[in-house]
């Protein structure tokens, strides 16, 4: 991880259709919340330029469910750069109701040039904004 990386703190919102027949959040849920997440932390730190240029498409999930969560509970999704590598973002994602962790996530990322659809480097210049100090 990288040392200078500062946790993104996503609320995330619970809603009705989030509950399963068990009485509380479903487990696909919580994947919509990393997506989110991610997104939130990409567009809160990106530049303008950026934004317009480059999109990112999920390549893989793993998450650890720890408790379950519920329809009043107040949680939050803390989102951590993990490395760049190419196109690649491989991101730690915590989500915790309180001092509680409910579940833990890797998640690795692809950038991709809006125009050809293709996979994308990130600048260094950009990499350098969510990394707090120059890539390399």
């Amino acid at each position: 991880m990288f040392r200078n990386v500062m946790p993104y703190d996503y609320t995330v919102g619970i809603d009705r259709s989030d509950i399963d027949f068990m009485g509380h959040v479903n487990n696909a849920s919580y994947l919509k919340w990393v997506q989110a997440a991610i997104i939130s932390h990409w567009e809160r730190l990106a530049p303008a330029e950026a934004l317009k240029k480059h999109a990112w498409v999920a390549l893989r999930h793993e998450i650890t469910y720890r408790k379950p969560a519920f329809l009043e509970d107040d949680v939050i999704a803390t989102v951590i750069l993990e490395k760049v590598h190419g196109a690649k973002a491989f991101y730690g994602i915590i989500i915790k109701r309180g001092e509680e962790v409910l579940a833990e996530v890797k998640s690795s990322w692809c950038c991709l040039d809006v125009a050809t659809k293709r996979p994308k480097r990130l600048s260094s210049a950009i990499i350098e904004r969510f990394l707090g100090r120059p890539a390399g």
